[in-house]
């Protein structure tokens, strides 16, 4: 032992798990995997932390590394710790490496080419720092990684490169929040042969998305297996049971592009070819092979395992590339007996705050102050953030529970949070302590989103599952009666309408596009037409809306055009470059002003090119569309003139709707009637027009009121024009799910629809009977309750 933790080289088959302080996770665990008889591992060498000590002490740079870190006053200050961090770098970069080291490495290459029988052999080189995947400090991911790799000089050049990843800005703040010193960690880099991959992905030996563990998941890409860690491209995945060894579920994406290797070395981004773009990348022969490895590696190990794979395009032969013990499940489930409270009346009270999406979670909390950390954030934690918006629906759709700063009930967070039917809790700033001031990343707390309580621990009082049975039985029983009025669902994310298409609703009555964006899209309309890529925006909105439109059929589904404000837009990739900084873009360039705007009018017609789609290719006569924020009755008249000149003109099968979210719209509605077949009213944006009242400002929520008598008359007004045209008129705000007396005046004031959440999908056909019937008694006996309200303007 005294003699491997001297050396600067050591082979794969010198190595095990246990030898992680001499090379660290990665390559402790690859030389692990190499003496596990059956797996086939690509086979290497690793420098070692001796290597990278000796390096850091014969160049002279722990003093001026030491220099340069004491020199940060504020790790929180980003421009200060990066210009740290690229001068640390640099340095390391820039000094000349030890001859002997230099020679060491050179060496080990030599004889790798010697061993493969090949001349100067294709390598990958990843950096394996010495406290990576450690139970308490998990650094992976961190370093850098370097594919292709040929020849001893850009061997040696790379290992130095990998030196100095160990100061990306990421891993120094990282090891500064964990009070980890520097000199504890070492660096080493794995030197291993390159897989020429025609596939590769990523494995886990736990189903990372449930906790199952009788599962093995398999998500693969084609090529190189970086687009599939960075989400460039969305994997193929597979499910494979352990007992049964049998494939239990698989989902085929369209893999359009793939990172591959250049015969000089380097690596470039490709075009995937049209026949095989939409073609598993792995066979089910393939697919059952590699949970094989999974069931045998998790044997070994003892524990659930995060594994990597690659596919020889040569030989057709699959090869683990990697192997780490799984963190985030194994955690969890460590850390669930120490932390549950079996009764709520022991547990401590941390914050309260507005109980905007009802539900009780338990989880570990994951706090993200910046948007751009959100692709850090996990299946199955707690979302503590300010507040959050369009962009962050990828992270949010992965949350047990979400718990924000500011807001109210109509902000971002708690609509789309009740939506997906996941707990939430906005506004604790202003009615308790603001979450992110006294919840930590890692903190295990347990979200009471039904009284708006925050706990500490797992309150397992709380959070205990209910009988299956009783549940079965009380759904099996449940009658809806039918109504005259309509009850439609919201419903944004595509893959809950199997889900959700059971509850006896009689359609969707708003379907938010901004989901479809930042879910499976990503980037700005404009930057992909510029990029010659226009069909991703159509081929990917009509994925989206056909799997609603199949799933809810034969019943109406209402697609809103695009809603996203400026800023929102700008969050996509590339769209700093077409987006205007605007002071209030709430009040911006928005719904059906950019349709018809030079600027933008391409852009939506890949959105009407996506509805054709649907309705004429796939058959989905179903769907029908609703334009957003109207100003004015001219925008309306364009934007329908251009969705005729599309193809898309309204008509018995095909229904175009409008938001009723503008007093414009209230005030001018015998105007608009010409252009539409009826309205919906966005009473969140309505009462905030009329009442002058910004709706996510807490200073002034107590003044925002949907059942306010203004909007009230607003709405009356609304209904009667509307029908006196033949026109329909329907509400998709949160109101009626949260006052039934507000549901009661809409049908007293004939409304044709209400549309609300699926979690209230239920009560609200309930009290829509319920109210139907009273009005039916009333008229019948003449001596119902009189309504004294003046609805008349």
């Amino acid at each position: 032992m005294e003699e491997k933790e001297k050396t600067n080289v050591l082979w794969f088959d010198e190595l095990h798990r246990a030898d992680v302080n001499l090379v660290g996770g990665k390559s402790s665990s690859l030389g692990e995997l190499t003496s596990l008889a059956g797996i086939p591992v690509p086979y290497g060498f690793a420098t070692t932390a001796h290597a990278y000590r000796y390096f850091m002490d014969a160049t002279g740079l722990n003093d001026q590394v030491n220099a340069l870190l004491a020199s940060i006053t504020d790790y929180e200050d980003s421009d200060e710790l990066h210009a740290a961090c690229v001068k640390i770098r640099e340095l390391i970069t820039n000094a000349e490496m030890p001859s002997d080291l230099a020679q060491n490495i050179a060496q080990a290459y030599q004889q790798l080419a010697e061993k493969m029988e090949q001349t100067n052999p294709f390598v990958a080189i990843r950096s394996s720092a010495t406290a990576e995947d450690l139970p308490d400090a998990s650094f992976a991911g961190q370093q850098d990684s370097y594919l292709n790799v040929r020849g001893q000089a850009d061997v040696i050049k790379r290992v130095q490169q990998c030196y100095a990843s160990l100061f990306t800005d990421r891993a120094t703040y990282y090891r500064h929040k964990q009070n980890f010193p520097y000199e504890k960690v070492a660096l080493s880099a794995a030197v291993q042969m390159m897989v020429f991959s025609k596939s590769s992905g990523i494995m886990f030996s736990v189903n990372v998305a449930t906790g199952d563990d009788t599962k093995v998941i398999i998500d693969g890409i084609w090529g190189l297996g970086e687009y599939i860690v960075q989400g460039t491209v969305t994997p193929d995945d597979f499910l494979v049971d352990k007992e049964t060894m049998k494939i239990v579920s698989k989902t085929i994406n369209n893999k359009d592009i793939e990172l591959v290797r250049l015969p000089d070395g380097g690596v470039e981004e490709q075009k995937v070819p049209a026949e095989i773009a939409e073609k598993p990348v792995l066979t089910d022969e393939q697919v059952l092979e590699l949970a094989g490895y999974a069931k045998k590696i998790e044997e070994h190990y003892g524990c659930y395992m995060d594994m990597e794979f690659a596919l020889d395009k040569n030989t057709n032969k699959l090869w683990m590339v990697q192997a780490r013990p799984e963190t985030v499940w194994s955690q969890k489930k460590k850390q669930q007996a120490k932390e549950q409270i079996a009764d709520p009346a022991n547990a401590k009270v941390i914050t309260r705050g507005l109980p905007a999406s009802p539900g009780v979670a338990a989880g570990k909390v994951h706090v993200i102050d910046d948007p751009a950390d959100i692709g850090e954030f996990k299946q199955g934690e707690i979302l503590v953030t300010l507040m959050t918006s369009p962009d962050w629906v990828p992270a949010m759709k992965k949350a047990a529970a979400i718990v924000t700063n500011n807001g109210g009930m109509t902000c971002h967070a708690a609509i789309v949070s009740r939506e997906m039917q996941i707990p939430c809790i906005v506004g604790t700033k202003s009615r308790g302590a603001a979450a992110t001031d006294v919840l930590q990343t890692g903190d295990i707390i347990t979200v009471d989103a039904k009284n708006g309580v925050v706990y500490q621990g797992n309150v397992q009082g709380l959070t205990a599952p209910k009988s299956a049975t009783s549940e079965t039985a009380t759904v099996a029983t449940e009658y809806f009666a039918p109504t005259a009025t309509g009850v439609m669902m919201n419903l944004g994310n595509p893959d809950l309408a199997e889900k959700y298409a059971s509850l006896p609703a009689d359609g969707i009555g708003l379907m938010r596009e901004e989901f479809l964006w930042t879910t499976y899209i990503h980037e700005h309309p404009l930057y992909l037409i510029e990029q010659g890529h226009p069909e991703r925006v159509v081929d990917k909105l009509a994925e989206g809306i056909s799997k609603v439109a199949r799933a809810m059929a034969p019943r109406p589904v209402i697609l809103r055009f695009s809603d996203f404000k400026s800023s929102e837009y700008r969050n996509l990739k590339g769209g700093e470059k077409y987006e205007p900084h605007e002071p209030a873009d709430l009040l911006g360039w928005r719904g059906a002003s950019r349709y018809y705007d030079p600027k933008y009018i391409e852009a939506f017609k890949l959105e009407l090119a996506a509805v054709k789609k649907v309705r004429n290719e796939f058959g989905l006569k179903n769907l029908n569309v609703m334009i957003p924020f109207v100003r004015t009755v001219t925008e309306a008249k364009r934007v329908t003139e251009i969705m005729a000149n599309a193809g898309l003109e309204r008509n018995a099968d095909f229904k175009v709707y409008m938001m009723a979210e503008i007093p414009s719209n209230i005030i001018l509605a015998d105007k608009f009637n010409q252009f539409i077949d009826g309205y919906s009213i966005g009473s969140n944006d309505l009462t905030m027009l009329l009442l002058g009242c910004d709706r996510n400002n807490d200073t002034v929520s107590a003044l925002f009121d949907e059942r306010n008598l203004a909007v009230k008359r607003a709405i009356r007004h609304l209904i009667k024009t509307a029908h006196q045209a033949g026109k329909t008129v329907s509400i998709c705000g949160q109101t009626p799910s949260e006052f039934p007396d507000f549901t009661d005046f809409l049908i007293q004031s004939g409304i044709d629809y209400v549309s609300v959440n699926p979690d209230m999908v239920k009560a609200t056909k309930h009290n829509v009977a319920h109210f139907e019937q009273r009005i039916l008694l009333d008229q019948a006996t003449g001596k119902g309750k009189k309504d004294l309200e003046d609805y008349d303007w």
